[in-house]
Parts: structure tokens; C-alpha cells; sequence
């Protein structure tokens, strides 16, 4: 039998306006202490220089986690140019300096140009991604060299506009999707400029369906917390699970097929419907409110072959 976790069975995504200077866990530990919860995770890591938009899934919502992880991101960004840093960052320590050329808006938007759309990226060596095991990071760190190039992958730069500049920096917002490093953006943008450059300032503004007007500072949270054992006005501010799944199409079903699929059995709905095999949010009609059980696979055939279920109380869970 497995360990059974201490704390609260509460569900439900919450958007931190993340602090400069926190880690993303840093955040996470925090947030699941003041609602007491069992289980909680975030939906991406921010560095710890980033701030704004961190969507904190607690209990079920956290098997919508990787669905998260997946989505677009918009972030603002501040470019310091002429110097190069270890991290890519301002953090980082100066390894090399150039002279930054004359920029107007006009010279600016001819070196973004080729980085819109799908770009290949080399990620930055102070990242999370892994080698044998260990994060390169940790390589870094203990001065081990590593060609991060053969970590270079495929990303989509869906927006990149230049929303401002001065004699040695650039602003700019960017959608992107998910595996981009905005380090490593900047430091292709310097290049186009015929310089060098670093992430000074970097602030997320969407991840996902979740923006700025959503989310709710540390601070404010602790002000929320009533007395010992009183969660009530904390819970108010949780958004549903389901909003996790804003571009998922909906399927209902009866409660009784509901239950089938809880038992992990599949089912047949709309046979000969017009759907292809395509992801579905799974809902249970006729019921008093909108009650989300999970994700699946709806094929063209009618079969429904459950991925992600959700406890749902009054319904039976998987066995």
C-alpha cells in the first residue's frame, strides 16, 4: 500500500504573479502550505530573475500539468546589449564584450525578421536540460564543457515585435512555444545586430489560456489565509480545473458511461460522428453543474479511450 499523503484533497489552478528572486518550486511549496494541500505542481519553470504568469495546479488539476507545459507562452523581455553573460542572464558573469552599433526601429525590425515563425534553437548550457543524466546546469557549474549544440531543437516564434529601445538595449514581446529559451532568443537577436547580449528583465504574460488579469501575488495569497484551519476565502480564488482545457473540445456523456470509463472501460458515443481522433474534454450531462471527469481520445469510429481522469465525487473512481 502506498503512502498516503498529508494534507487537504482540494483541487483547482491558481496564477501566482511570480516574484524576481523565487524559484518556481519556491513558489509552489509556498502556495501549497498556505491551502494545506496533498498534492501540488507547476506548469513550467520560470527562472528565478522572471516574473508574472506561474499557474500552480493543486490535487486533480495536476494531471492537466504536462497539458500546460505544452501550451504557448508570451513573455515581455529586456535586451542588454554589448555584453555577453555566463547564464544569459543578468546574473551571469560579464565573458565578453563588443561595441554596440547604431540601432533605429527600422535596423532592429530587419534582425528580428529571420526569427519569427519555426527557428532552430540552441538552448543555453545554464539550463535544466539533461546529459547523461545530469542537468546541464550542473555541468556547467562544475566547469565541465559540453557542446551544447547537440542540444538544438525546433521552436515557433509565433509573435516578436520591438516595443521599445535606447542606445544599449531593446524591449520586446514574444509568443512562443513551449521548449524556447528567451535567453538563447536574445542572444540571436544581439547577433542580427551584429553584437552581443543578455536577458536583463524577463516578465511572462500568458501561459496558456492564464494571463496577468488572473493572477494573484504571494502577498495577496497570505492576506487570504484566514485563521488555522479556515481555507475558505483561498478556495474562492481557485479556478477550475476544466479551464486548464480551454481549446479542448467538449463531449458529454451520460453518468452512467461516465462510470464506465472510471472502471477503465471504453466506450462508444457517436458512432459515425464527424470527429477524427482528436482529444476531448469529457463532461457529464444532466447534471446540476458542469462536471469535467478527465481527457480522452474520441476516434471517427465512436470509441472513447479514456487518458486523464479525474476523482469525481458521487462517481465511482478507477479500480
Amino acid at each position: 500500500m502506498g503512502r498516503q499523503r498529508k494534507g487537504r484533497d482540494i483541487s483547482g489552478i491558481l496564477v501566482i504573479d511570480k516574484p524576481a528572486g523565487l524559484t518556481s518550486n519556491g513558489v509552489l511549496q509556498r502556495v501549497k502550505r498556505l491551502y494545506g494541500a496533498a498534492k501540488a505542481g507547476h506548469t513550467g519553470a520560470l527562472d528565478p530573475i522572471a516574473t508574472g504568469v506561474l499557474p500552480i495546479c493543486l490535487g486533480e488539476a495536476t494531471k492537466f500539468s504536462q497539458r500546460l507545459l505544452d501550451s504557448d507562452k508570451r513573455y515581455i523581455t529586456r535586451v542588454q546589449l554589448g555584453e555577453n553573460r555566463a547564464t544569459g542572464d543578468i546574473e551571469g558573469e560579464v565573458v565578453e564584450q563588443l561595441p554596440i552599433p547604431l540601432l533605429s526601429a527600422e535596423i532592429i525590425e530587419t534582425a528580428l525578421q529571420p526569427l519569427r515563425g519555426e527557428i532552430t534553437q540552441i538552448p543555453p548550457i545554464y539550463s535544466a536540460l539533461k546529459h547523461e543524466g545530469k542537468k546541464l546546469y550542473e555541468l556547467a557549474r562544475a566547469g565541465i564543457e559540453y557542446d551544447v549544440r547537440k542540444k538544438a531543437r525546433q521552436v515557433t516564434i509565433h509573435n516578436l515585435e520591438l516595443t521599445g529601445f535606447g542606445e544599449d538595449w531593446i524591449e520586446l514581446d514574444v509568443t512562443c512555444s513551449k521548449g524556447t529559451y528567451i535567453r538563447s532568443l536574445a542572444e540571436d537577436v544581439a547577433k542580427a545586430l551584429n553584437t552581443l547580449g543578455f536577458v536583463a528583465m524577463l516578465r511572462r504574460l500568458g501561459a496558456g489560456p492564464y494571463v496577468p488579469e488572473m493572477m494573484l501575488t504571494l502577498e495577496q495569497l497570505e492576506e487570504l489565509a484566514g485563521a488555522e484551519g479556515d481555507f475558505s476565502q483561498l478556495d474562492e480564488r481557485l479556478l477550475p480545473s476544466y479551464t486548464a482545457l480551454e481549446s479542448v473540445p467538449i463531449l458529454y456523456i451520460s453518468e452512467d458511461q461516465a462510470k464506465e470509463l472510471l472502471f477503465g472501460r471504453r466506450i462508444i458515443v457517436n458512432k459515425g460522428g464527424e470527429l477524427p481522433l482528436a482529444q476531448v474534454q469529457l463532461r457529464v450531462a444532466n447534471t446540476p453543474e458542469d462536471i469535467l471527469i478527465g481527457i480522452a481520445e474520441h476516434s471517427i469510429a465512436g470509441e472513447v479511450i479514456p487518458q486523464r481522469l479525474l476523482k469525481v465525487a458521487g462517481l465511482s473512481p478507477v479500480t
